[in-house]
């Protein structure tokens, strides 16, 4: 028996433009609020975004069939997605219009094995230090009755525009 999926996303270069004159809280609040596309991996995995506050993001997932791996459990790398989406979202909350950011490492600590019985989780990201050139931040991966699932820590380059350079 094969299954199938269809799904669709938006043009993720309406938010990216919008980062461009945007400060990244109000960029997220209106991806959160289904006014900005969210990234088109959001919709692959079927992930949203919950709530944005500075330095806080919250992403909810419902482990599918789709998300498994050969063994019959959901594949590290949508942990790790998830994971890398909250620690560099909760960034993003604290960064002036005109600046970016990119993951420059991801330590992920697998604690327990998601299932679809597993039920709806959340992801929630928090900065831990946030400097001129990069920062730290931190995510954590629950159940609904909040047993851990997974944990990570980032660290983030934070990108910004080279002195001289006009935001478009």
């Amino acid at each position: 028996m094969t299954r199938e999926r269809t799904y669709t996303w938006g043009d993720p270069m309406e938010s990216a433009a919008e980062v461009m004159t945007s400060a990244g809280i109000d960029v997220l609040r209106g991806i959160a609020e289904g006014r900005l596309p969210a990234a088109p991996i959001a919709a692959t995995l079927g992930m949203g975004l919950e709530s944005v506050e500075p330095g806080k993001v919250v992403f909810t997932i419902e482990p599918a069939e789709y998300h498994y791996n050969p063994i019959g459990s959901v594949h590290g790398g949508v942990y790790a997605t998830v994971l890398d989406s909250a620690t560099g979202c909760a960034v993003h909350s604290m960064l002036p219009a005109g600046v970016g950011y990119t993951s420059l490492d991801l330590t992920v600590k697998f604690l327990r094995a998601m299932t679809t019985r597993t039920g709806p989780v959340r992801c929630t990201g928090t900065v831990t230090h946030l400097g001129g050139r990069t920062a730290l931040a931190e995510a954590r991966l629950t159940d609904a009755d909040d047993r851990l699932l997974a944990t990570a820590t980032s660290s983030i380059l934070v990108i910004r525009p080279q002195p001289g350079t006009a935001v478009s």
